[in-house]
This record gives structure tokens, sequence and C-alpha cells, in this order.
């Protein structure tokens, strides 16, 4: 590759000669303008306006145009003694992460060769330094006539520099954002996920230019004299009414693109973009709703009528009282069935709650205690009294 620009690295007080060469070509079809009357070539010649006569490139030159519109003649010797270290130097001036690095600056990328064999060790270590510090080097070079901006990086085994604009020309992007709200909902957010999701990665090598290759194909067309039909434009860009059913529709073609299953649902909550949250959600919704099942018809027929309903069954109760020796008085229902009695009420259904069985034990429990307890009292009593009549008949009869 011929270079184009020859220097030097200035990295501290190491200096690196080196060549430019350009990292990049352009591929692009460049058409000539034609008479359309003959098909004759429309040239352009450089005439002098003082003398009207036209002039070779060896006697062009180069001047600053004043304000008042006086030129200036500027040669190249004037630029080259401008006292500017950069005039045959790239001065590194910094190293930062590529982060740093706004792409917006991005400009033309050139490849940096060593210039000669004892450019070649300096050269491998800046190469080196810059991979294990995974940092990019600032520097400011001068070519074609202004001093620029760059930024130095390794690629693959060469260290490359972009050009970059200075942080003063980049625009500001007043007025370029929707001035108006607009509220985007997380269905849509889920469906432009999914559809980068099916999009995926891509090998970079396979992207060319179609539009190129058309034009190169109606030019051998038109070259052997065949007739070129004109093809059906297709609809671009237009007013996006449904956004959803947009992006669906995305969704489906790059599916099919691929050669997936493009018909099938891709709605975030129906569909494949949402398997996840629809499953979930199924699982949610019978957790929740299994609580409510109820039980069997015929068995809730069959079972009798519990603490809910508070019927009796058979004859009228008949209630009898009695006193316990603690002197509770406590109150019995007979001769059928009665609703305040937890334990003896069948439940109406096999669904109901633990928590309401585990109330009634703990119910019969206390009761139980509670007898146990008036047992206890009622025997302590009369072991009482019969220690008092002994002790009494003792007394007498000693007396």
């Amino acid at each position: 590759m011929r270079s184009i620009w020859n220097g030097a690295i200035s990295f501290g007080l190491v200096s690196i000669p080196i060549k430019l060469v350009n990292a990049t070509e352009s591929h692009s079809i460049s058409f000539r303008q034609i008479h359309l009357a003959d098909g004759g070539r429309i040239r352009y010649r450089k005439v002098c306006e003082l003398d009207e006569e036209e002039v070779t490139a060896a006697e062009i030159g180069k001047a600053y145009e004043d304000a008042d519109g006086s030129m200036i003649p500027i040669t190249d010797e004037d630029l080259a003694s401008l006292p500017l270290p950069t005039a045959k130097t790239i001065e590194i001036v910094a190293f930062v992460p590529a982060e740093e690095i706004d792409p917006l600056q991005m400009d033309a990328a050139y490849y940096l060769s060593a210039n000669g064999v004892p450019a070649a060790k300096p050269y491998t270590l800046l190469r080196e330094a810059l991979k294990r510090s995974r940092k990019v080097a600032v520097a400011k070079y001068a070519l074609r006539g202004r001093e620029r901006l760059g930024m130095l990086r390794v690629v693959d085994d060469v260290i490359a520099m972009h050009g970059l604009l200075w942080p003063d020309e980049i625009r500001a992007p007043d007025g370029v954002a929707p001035e108006t709200d607009v509220t985007v909902r997380d269905a849509e957010l889920d469906l432009a996920d999914a559809l980068m999701a099916t999009l995926g990665e891509v090998d970079m090598d396979t992207l060319h230019d179609d539009y190129r290759e058309a034009v190169e194909e109606l030019i051998a067309a038109k070259a052997s004299g065949e007739t070129v039909e004109p093809a059906a434009a297709e609809s671009g860009g237009g007013k996006v009414i449904d956004l959803i059913a947009a992006l669906e529709n995305s969704v489906r073609a790059a599916k099919e693109s691929r050669g997936e299953d493009g018909m099938a649902e891709v709605h975030p909550i129906r569909g494949t973009a949402g398997k996840t949250g629809g499953k979930a959600a199924a699982k949610t919704a019978d957790r929740t709703t299994g609580k409510a099942k109820a039980a069997p018809a015929d068995k809730a027929e069959d079972e009798p009528t519990g603490k809910a309903t508070g019927k009796t069954t058979g004859r009228a109760p008949r209630k009898t009282t009695h006193r316990t020796p603690t002197g509770k008085t406590v109150s019995r229902s007979g001769g059928g069935t009665s609703s305040s009695t937890a334990k003896k009420a069948a439940p109406k259904d096999t669904g109901a709650k633990k928590s309401t069985a585990a109330t009634a034990k703990k119910t019969a429990a206390r009761s139980s205690a509670k007898k146990t307890t008036a047992k206890k009292t009622a025997s302590g009593g009369r072991s009482t009294a019969k220690k008092t009549a002994r002790s009494s008949s003792g007394k007498r009869a000693s007396a």
C-alpha cells in the first residue's frame, strides 16, 4: 500500500518513524456528466477570471480570501515553516479508555507502518503497551494543511489511527429529539426486545452493498443492449398506526428469514415473546384458583350441615343444667345433634380450613382439662371431708 504521509510518532522521548497508509477504500460507483442531446462528456476547465485563459495544475497555488475579497497567497513553504511540533510528528498527548471517545468524533482511518528496521522495536513496544493497558492514545498531527486530532489503537498486530473531529466541531443535538412527551408501554418494550433477540448477532464480513451490486447489474444489462424493466418500488417509511402490530410483524418476518416458525404468536402475553411470563402467570392463576375449588357436589349434599347453618336434626333439643364441683354452671343439649359443638358437627366440604380443625381440637383439650381439674377438685373435697370426719370421731372416742 502506498503511503500518503511520512513522519514519526512522539511517545515521550521515544520517536518512532512511521508511514501513514489509508486503511479504507471506497467502492462506490462514480458517474460522469454528459450532454443529453448527443452524449458528449461535460468537462470542467480551470480558467483565470482575469485573463480568461485556461491554466494547468502547475500554475495553480492557494490563497486565503480576506473579508474584503482580496487574495492573500499562502505557499507550501509558508505552511512548512510554521513552528508546530506536529508538522511531521504524531504527538501523543494522553492515554484514555476507549469509552471516553465519542463515536461522533470518528473520521478517516489510517494504518501506521514502521518505517525501517530501527523503528520495529519502539513500534512493537508502543503496540504491546496499548494492548496491555486496554487504552487508546490521543494524539495531535498535521495533515493536508491543518492540525488534526487522532486516536491510536491496536488492530491485530498493527497500530491504527482514527482521525477525530475537534470537540467544537460536533454540533449539539438541539431540536432533534421529539418535542412531545411519549410514553412507551412495557408490552412494546417486550416486543422490541423480542425483535432484537430474533435478529441476534451478525458476522460483519457477510454484509455487502446491495445497492452497488444492483447498479453494476444495471450497467452490465445496458451495455449488452438488454431492456431493463423498472422494478416495483417497495413502500418505504410511513406513519406507524399500530406499533404493537408493526413489532409483531417484524418479529414474525425475522423468524421466517432465519428459517424459524414465523406463524407462532409473538405477543408478549399470549405468544412466543413472553413464553416464560405466560407460564408463570398460568401457574399463579392455578395457585390462586386452586384454593377456591369446591368439594364434589355429592359429598357436600350427603354430609350433615355444620356450624355455619345453626340447624339441628331430630327432635327439639332438651336443655339440662348442673353445677360442677367448682361452682360453674354447664348447659347441655340433648335429643339431637347440636350446632354448638364444633367436634360433633361434620364439615360441609373436604376443603375446610385446617385452622378450624385445630381450633376445635384446642377447645376440646381445654374442656377436657377443665373436667380433669373439676374431678381433682371434687376428689380433693371428698378426701378432706373423710379426714375431717375421722378426726371428729377420734376426738369423741377419746372423750
